[in-house]
């Protein structure tokens, strides 16, 4: 069975190989993928790539490229929705404070609501203790 990061991978190759098609098949592939995961898992993953596309869109000169949802805290599922409180997010190879609050469908392939608080820049000094790679 492929590993959730090698299916993402094969999927980047086939958008960049082949336009509507590969599109589609990609992303059939990485919601088939998605559904072998653990509900919690699921959701937490689907709310990091919302946190990567929202931010991409809402913060000017931001590209943000990786979530770590437990960064500096737990995150939790609570009623439906899944709250990271203590995360961070990479763009241009550093790494912000992040909180966001992201309620996914029921199955976890979609968002129905997602907020957010872009937090400072956290030092190159606490990235290793909070699992942050360049």
């Amino acid at each position: 069975m492929k590993s959730l990061s090698a299916v993402c991978l094969c999927a980047l190759a086939a958008l960049a190989a082949s336009p509507a098609a590969a599109r589609h098949a990609s992303g059939k592939n990485l919601a088939a993928a998605m559904m072998r995961l653990d509900p919690d898992t699921r959701f937490e993953q689907r709310c990091n790539g919302e946190a990567i596309e929202v931010l991409h869109r809402q913060e000017k000169g931001f590209a943000p490229n990786e979530v770590v949802a437990y960064a500096f805290g737990k995150s939790e599922i609570r009623g439906g929705q899944v709250l990271a409180p203590h995360a961070a997010i990479r763009s241009h190879g550093e790494w912000y404070h992040l909180s966001y609050a992201c309620r996914p469908t029921a199955d976890g392939l979609a968002v129905e609501s997602f907020h957010y608080t872009l937090g400072a820049e956290v030092p190159h000094s606490e990235w290793d203790d909070h699992y942050l790679v360049p």
